[in-house]
């Protein structure tokens, strides 16, 4: 089985580029979208095995394109981890069920986000998919 594949969906090109880097070296191979719409056409093409979405982008946030991508069979079983700075760090902390949309209740991680930390969502998100 090859490397499990991610998508980062972030209007913030550093937070791109430092979670490829950092992705990267973990062995993950990384795509990244500058928004929400991009991200959804990404997610389509490459079908990753998770997915990391900021909440807060132009064209089309991240609420948005989870549910877009919920309504799609062939997307609708990929996890998404929400990376915000709606959140704080304590809100992080006490979450039990995640972030409430329409589409369901999802993981996030407060921005800044600590790298140890969400490696280990990261890991305990792709371990439960299989």
């Amino acid at each position: 089985m090859g490397r499990k594949k991610i998508l980062v969906v972030d209007d913030e090109k550093k937070i791109r580029e430092l979670l490829e880097i950092r992705l990267s070296s973990e062995g993950y191979e990384v795509i990244q979208a500058k928004d929400g719409e991009e991200g959804v056409q990404k997610a389509k093409a490459n079908l990753p095995d998770l997915i990391l979405m900021d909440v807060m982008m132009p064209k089309m946030d991240g609420a948005e394109a989870t549910k877009y991508l919920q309504e799609d069979p062939a997307t609708k079983g990929i996890p998404v981890i929400f990376l915000t700075a709606i959140v704080t760090k304590e809100e992080e902390e006490n979450q039990t069920l995640g972030l409430q949309l329409d589409s369901g209740h999802y993981r996030f991680m407060a921005k800044p986000f600590d790298a140890q930390k969400l490696l280990a969502e990261i890991k305990k998100t792709l371990d439960n998919k299989t």
